[in-house]
C-alpha cells in the first residue's frame, strides 16, 4: 500500500501535467460596457486532430478510505474538467503509469484543470456525493483512451481528506 497524502493544487505545483483553471488577475480584462470582467485564455485545448467538444460529467464519490486501483490518459487531446458546483474535489495525476509515480491535488470548488495531451490521470474524484463538471475533451477518430490497471496487491491510499 501506498500512501499519498493531497497537497494544494497551484500553477507552480501542477505544471508538469498541465494548467490550472481559476481566475486569474494578470490575464483578465473588463467587457461588456465594463460590466463583466473577462479571465481570458486559461489554457488551450490540445488536439492532433476532430474537434474539441463540451460536455457535463456527474462524478459521485467514492468509499473511503479512498483507494486507487488505476491510471489513465488520452494521446491524442488535453481533457479540462472545471467543477460546476463549489466544492472542493481531488486531481491525481503521474508522470508515468506506476503507483510511486502518483501526486494527488486538493483542487478548490473554484478550481478547474486541464490535463495536457498524454498525462497520466486518475478518473473523476469528486469528495461530495455528487459534483457536476464541465468537460472540455476531445471527439474523433483514433483510440484516444489508455488504461493501466495495478495488480490486485498493488493499491493507493489518499490519506488526510
Amino acid at each position: 500500500m501506498i500512501e499519498v497524502k493531497p497537497e494544494p493544487l497551484t500553477e507552480e505545483s501542477f505544471a508538469p501535467f498541465g494548467q490550472v483553471i481559476e481566475p486569474n488577475n494578470s490575464k483578465s480584462f473588463m467587457i461588456n460596457e465594463g460590466t463583466t470582467e473577462r479571465h481570458h485564455a486559461l489554457s488551450k485545448v490540445e488536439l492532433d486532430e476532430g474537434a474539441a467538444i463540451l460536455s457535463i460529467f456527474r462524478g459521485r464519490s467514492r468509499p473511503r478510505p479512498l483507494e486507487l486501483k488505476l491510471v489513465e490518459r488520452h494521446p491524442l487531446g488535453s481533457q479540462a474538467f472545471v467543477p460546476l458546483q463549489a466544492e472542493p474535489w481531488l486531481v491525481v495525476v503521474a508522470t508515468e503509469p506506476k503507483p510511486e509515480a502518483v501526486r494527488c491535488f486538493l483542487a478548490q470548488g473554484n478550481q478547474g484543470v486541464q490535463y495536457s495531451k498524454g498525462v497520466w490521470h486518475h478518473p473523476l474524484l469528486p469528495l461530495v456525493s455528487k459534483q457536476d463538471f464541465l468537460i472540455v475533451d476531445r471527439e474523433g477518430p483514433g483510440k484516444n483512451l489508455e488504461e493501466v490497471h495495478w495488480d490486485e496487491e498493488v493499491r493507493i491510499l489518499i490519506s488526510n481528506i
